[in-house]
């Protein structure tokens, strides 16, 4: 026992020193966060805090910047008149204060290969209108099948943007400074190739800036509309069948579609371009075979002659 009590003492002291080194170790940052601040370069204020920052220092920029959300919408409705419907759609956004992106009316089929028309529709709406524009698309639906909203926080990404932009302006003013004040051409050359290179990232990280703001001032509703027909049930009689019974029904429904639709290919396509392709080879065989016949009777007749003579 005597023996272990100074071994147990050095390896307590150890753990002691250890774990009084770790702490040391951790306490550095704590003494460096609170030495005074260094003032903000005005050349490359490269990160923002939008919780952290100070009101009066330089992230009071960051910190007064409103979080930017680009929210759009995708919509499926079941309507009674498609395309009027789209025209009443596109009235409204216009109305808001937004606009039409895309607009397409098609034919579509019900089950039972009925053409109605179907049709998909974009719109672009003021952000802080979308519920209501929503409300209205949805007000007059017979029903609605799908609807689908997202949104995407840009915030960091735009105030980055806003950083490299405000470091790209600083750069292109000191290098027109360093233009007007070279003294030779290659000089002159070298500092304008810089100019040039920092003056189009200016304009990509603009165009990149007024893309997130116009994203997310303006909200993207996808519309498709269904045509009510589309949806009817299929009845035999009074009967409505559904699961299983509805999905043999259509199943041989669509059978017998695909039969006739091949009867009629065949009959209309397929067997005339047969024939056509058959009856040449018809007559070169009958030609064939007669001039084989000929010449097969030719030899059988010489050697008659012969044994008369």
């Amino acid at each position: 026992m005597k023996r272990l009590i100074p071994h147990s003492i050095i390896l307590i002291a150890a753990l002691i020193l250890g774990a009084c080194a770790s702490g040391a170790a951790r306490s550095e940052p704590q003494y460096v966060d609170e030495s005074p601040a260094m003032p903000a370069s005005d050349v490359a204020p490269e990160q923002f805090s939008t919780e952290q920052a100070p009101a009066g220092g330089g992230g009071g920029e960051a910190s007064s910047v409103e979080r930017l959300v680009i929210q759009n919408a995708d919509l499926v409705i079941v309507v009674s008149d498609v395309e009027g419907r789209m025209e009443e759609i596109q009235k409204m956004a216009e109305k808001m204060g937004g606009f039409v992106v895309s607009s397409n009316l098609y034919q579509g089929y019900t089950s039972n290969y009925i053409p109605v028309p179907e049709g998909t529709l974009t719109i672009r709406v003021p952000a802080e209108k979308l519920d209501e524009a929503l409300g209205l698309i949805k007000e007059d639906a017979v029903e609605v099948q799908s609807e689908t909203r997202s949104g995407q926080d840009v915030t960091a990404e735009y105030v980055d943007l806003k950083s490299r932009l405000k470091t790209y302006e600083a750069a292109e003013k000191e290098l027109t400074e360093l233009m007007e004040n070279a003294q030779n051409t290659d000089e002159v050359v070298n500092i304008f190739n810089q100019l040039m290179y920092y003056r189009e990232q200016i304009e990509i990280i603009k165009g990149q800036i007024k893309y997130y703001e116009e994203a997310a001032a303006l909200s993207a509703v996808s519309i498709r509309l269904v045509a009510e027909e589309t949806i009817q049930p299929v009845t035999i009689g009074k009967w409505e069948p559904k699961g299983v019974a509805l999905e043999a029904i259509q199943d041989l429904l669509d059978f017998w579609k695909n039969f006739v639709d091949f009867m009629i290919r065949f009959v209309i396509y397929t067997l005339p371009v047969l024939i056509t392709i058959a009856i040449p080879f018809y007559l070169a065989f009958i030609g064939a075979r007669w001039v084989f016949r000929k010449m097969r009777g030719k030899k059988k007749i010489e050697p008659k002659a012969e044994e008369k003579k």
